[in-house]
């Protein structure tokens, strides 16, 4: 590739790594890959290296057993052998959650897993109920659906074919634990279930979840526990562990689960000191985990993780990317009947002022953390299938100081 001309705008590649393996020194591999970039004119002053998570946690060795989760899961929420333990809102998804719930399911040491699914899809829109089904079934939103009301009826996810139900269930009964599953949107329901510890599922909504069922159960004068997700596995004292805990985990070989990597704005600030000693550029760095968009043909919001962004450098936290509206000035600027070149001129004149979002000229450009735009582009170069380029640079987003 010939260096990036001046004409071009924002752009983003990818750079081809080799197997990243646990205690490999990542850091070192990262700034070898960017210097050699460098030499070839491919690296600037307010470039975004962009890591994947996956490669910064198998790294750091981030990994724990679904033995290892049952144990905390066990003493956290205080369980006896023969343990009822429900479960709210969980993402269906065997990557991100089978594992977790084979967990699950060996705590409750030959007990029972009582399951709440959100319906018609769970948090990111991974559809449990089709819009037909749902007319059939001739239930409201606030109403409970039972297997019972379902009568055997598959529930085929769109894309990938799998009955989560059933799948759902084979894992837990594996585990020599009885099965209840349920769907319904009030997440407070499941303390009605008797369970001696209660595990809410859910991501993005996790705080507010959580809240609503611990005062649930309290007014119940239940001695049930509750954790959520991010609360297991985030035990800095053990050797694997994420501040996010489980989530934004993914399945790995056998019993295995990978972590979000820990102390990731660390790592980033790291990469920028050594990119910098070595080439002399000063870049950002995040480490990025799913993107933030919404693919139009399923529904699907693809976020899986807690966040886009696990751990960036100061200087693009909290940055803002928004602008003035190009096409809306350019439609003034011809009506008025102004030339090409007196456009342009003034564009660049716009360009150089602070708007608020209230006036016109910015009208449309909805202001996105930048950190969130830069790893959503980055996540769809990489690619779920692995485009075996773990490492993206992203150019003309941040201009350097």
């Amino acid at each position: 590739m010939a260096p990036l001309p001046n004409y071009v705008g924002p752009a983003a590649f990818g750079i081809k790594m080799g197997v990243i393996v646990p205690g490999m020194d990542l850091i070192a591999e990262v700034v070898s890959r960017v210097a050699k970039c460098a030499e070839d004119q491919l690296v600037d002053d307010g470039d975004v290296l962009c890591i994947t998570e996956s490669v910064v946690a198998r790294s750091q060795n981030n990994y724990v057993t679904v033995g290892q989760i049952a144990e905390e899961i066990r003493g956290k929420l205080d369980l006896p052998d023969g343990a009822a333990v429900g479960v709210v809102f969980p993402i269906l998804s065997r990557n991100r959650f089978s594992l977790i719930l084979k967990a699950i399911a060996r705590a409750t040491g030959r007990g029972k897993v009582v399951m709440q699914l959100s319906w018609p899809a769970d948090e990111v829109g991974n559809r449990i109920l089709t819009d037909e089904q749902i007319v059939e079934l001739g239930k409201n939103y606030d109403e409970i659906i039972t297997e019972a009301d379902l009568a055997g009826k598959p529930l085929l996810h769109p894309i990938t074919g799998v009955d989560y139900l059933q799948l759902y269930r084979a894992l837990i009964e594996q585990e020599g634990a009885a099965v209840e599953i349920y769907l319904a949107n009030d997440p407070t329901l499941i303390a009605n279930h008797g369970c001696h510890g209660i595990i809410t599922a859910d991501i993005h909504s996790r705080a507010k979840t959580k809240a609503a069922v611990e005062k649930a159960v309290e007014k119940l004068s239940a001695k049930t526990r509750v954790a959520s997700l991010v609360d297991i596995c985030a035990d800095k004292s053990r050797e694997a562990w994420s501040e996010w805990g489980l989530l934004g985990s993914n399945m790995s070989a056998g019993e295995k689960l990978k972590l979000a990597p820990r102390n990731g704005s660390e790592f980033a600030a790291e990469v920028q000191a050594q990119v910098e000693r070595s080439t002399g550029k000063h870049v950002e760095v995040i480490i990025y985990g799913d993107g933030a968009y919404k693919d139009p043909s399923t529904g699907i919001y693809e976020l899986a993780d807690p966040l886009p962004v696990l751990g960036a450098t100061a200087g693009i936290a909290g940055m803002m990317r928004e602008g003035i509206k190009y096409k809306y000035v350019a439609d003034v600027g011809l009506a008025q009947g102004k030339t090409a070149a007196e456009i342009e001129k003034e564009l660049v004149q716009l360009k150089g002022k602070n708007y608020l979002q209230s006036d016109t000229e910015a009208e449309g450009t909805t202001p996105r953390k930048m950190g969130d735009v830069i790893a959503s582009l980055a996540d769809l170069i990489s690619g779920s299938a692995d485009a075996g380029t773990p490492l993206v640079i992203v150019k003309g987003f941040v201009s350097p100081e």
